[in-house]
């Protein structure tokens, strides 16, 4: 069953994101399509600032897709100062897709 992952990360900058995609993609500074995630299993991801912070919210396949995830960007959100980041978890009842 897919998921929906929301990470609402206050005093996360816009810098500090782009630099966890450099080292979650191994250095490049984008990610374009599913395909660039280090693991399978990414549906979508949208990232946004916010007044206080960040925002990233994705879909993922699957609780064990994301759980795969978890264990590579949980390090590198620590290494930059992103501590104890908890993300709220739903179950998907309807994706729309193009």
């Amino acid at each position: 069953m897919a998921i929906l992952i929301v990470f609402d990360i206050p005093g996360m900058t816009q810098d500090a994101y782009q630099q966890s995609i450099v080292k979650l993609t191994g250095g490049r500074d984008a990610v374009k399509s599913s395909s660039d995630w280090p693991v399978p299993g990414l549906v979508t991801h949208t990232a946004a600032t916010t007044p206080n912070g960040f925002f990233v919210a994705d879909v993922w396949e699957s609780e064990e897709a994301f759980q795969k995830f978890g264990e590579i960007i949980r390090p590198i959100l620590e290494g930059l100062g992103v501590a104890d980041v908890q993300p709220k978890i739903y179950p998907v009842v309807n994706l729309v897709t193009p």
